[in-house]
């Protein structure tokens, strides 16, 4: 599975972007696609992940507390692109923003060692 994030860049405070990961590869028909975060000095954390079960076409969400209401998580029809559109950014969510599969589908989709497959990480720089 290769996985390439984007979208990432400079946005003031209360600003918006949104992130794509690209998806290719054998993902399999349960799994789930994730992102995580590594803010400047700190651990990689996880924001939010997308996933399907047995190809059922509607995905179930999982987010972090911290960007609950502010950002969603969504992926076109062919599951090929996966998108994390933020809202009402804060300083807080400058990192560097990573997508990743996770071949257990839903299961533990808060873990980043349940991710096998990463892609690289987008730069997201809220300016305050």
């Amino acid at each position: 599975v290769q996985l390439q994030a984007s979208g990432g860049g400079l946005v003031q405070a209360g600003g918006s972007l949104r992130l794509s990961c690209a998806v290719s590869g054998r993902t399999g028909s349960s799994y789930a696609v994730g992102w995580f975060r590594q803010p400047p000095g700190k651990e990689r954390e996880f924001v939010s992940a997308i996933g399907w079960s047995g190809g059922w076409s509607d995905g179930s969400t999982r987010y972090q507390d911290s960007v609950k209401g502010r950002f969603t998580v969504s992926a076109d029809r062919a599951k090929t692109t996966v998108y994390l559109q933020m809202n009402s950014l804060k300083a807080e969510d400058t990192a560097v923003y990573y997508c990743a599969h996770n071949p257990s589908g839903m299961t533990y989709s808060g873990r980043s060692d349940r991710y096998r497959y990463w892609g690289q990480g987008t730069l997201v720089t809220v300016s305050s």
